[in-house]
């Protein structure tokens, strides 16, 4: 059975406190950045549907409510893009990868090669 990306995160961040081996923080942290992009791209395509039938006007409220507001030169599908990800920002979720990334720096783990650094 396949977890949802919300419950999967949740689960890694869970277990990354306890965990101090660098090769599993690292497994952890890339298994949660995969599941962040599907949780992102999940809430995207959702707030898509949910805001296609609302008049600019309506989207422009939503997005500022949401701490997104729809900047002079947007366009539209970069102002539903950005309230996705604001969506997406305050969700557990995203909160729990945050912790799973910091207990990793905390470790020196990171998902970027030292090496291209």
């Amino acid at each position: 059975m396949t977890m949802n990306p919300t419950a999967l995160l949740l689960d890694l961040a869970a277990q990354a406190q306890s965990v101090t081996d660098l090769g599993t923080l690292h497994g952890l942290l890339s298994k949660g950045h995969r599941a962040w992009c599907e949780g992102v791209a999940d809430v995207r395509a959702s707030v898509e549907r949910e805001t296609t039938s609302l008049s600019d006007a309506l989207l422009a409220e939503r997005c500022t409510a949401a701490g997104a507001p729809w900047e002079e030169g947007t366009t539209r599908s970069e102002a539903v893009s950005a309230l996705g990800f604001a969506t997406w920002e305050a969700s557990p979720a995203a909160m729990a990868y945050t912790e799973l990334e910091e207990r990793a720096a905390r470790f020196g783990v990171c998902l970027l090669d030292e090496d291209i650094l």
